[in-house]
């Protein structure tokens, strides 16, 4: 089995001189082989400075895009409030019951959780 190389980083002029390499008729293979790329990396850049001027994906992406990514972080976001507000629930429920118990009526029951508390007054 191959092992998973580790991902690198290049800079932007490491990638627009690459771009050009290719542009100026340099063979993809050649400068995959020579800079030890992957085809894939290579070709998003070439396709990207190409058409923006930027190999960044943010930089490239359309209106709808932009649009897309937003709400899902957005909804993501609201997600984990929901979740939040739910545990909060939980917890003044419990403590709902407790405080209702401590006045000292004979039995009172809790609906959230649908226990019957019984206390006795003294």
């Amino acid at each position: 089995m191959t092992e998973k190389r580790a991902k690198r980083v290049y800079t932007e002029e490491f990638k627009n001189q690459l771009v050009q390499l290719y542009n100026n008729g340099k063979a993809k293979s050649e400068i995959i082989r020579e800079y030890d790329l992957t085809p894939s990396a290579l070709g998003n850049w070439i396709n990207r400075i190409n058409a923006t001027g930027s190999s960044r994906e943010a930089d490239n992406r359309t209106p709808e895009q932009e649009e897309l990514v937003k709400l899902r972080k957005e909804n993501q976001k609201l997600k984990m409030e929901v979740d939040i507000l739910k545990q909060a629930a939980l917890i003044m429920g419990r403590k709902d019951c407790i405080q209702r118990s401590k006045i000292g009526s004979t039995a009172k029951r809790c609906k959230r959780r649908k226990l019957v508390i019984v206390t006795s007054k003294f």
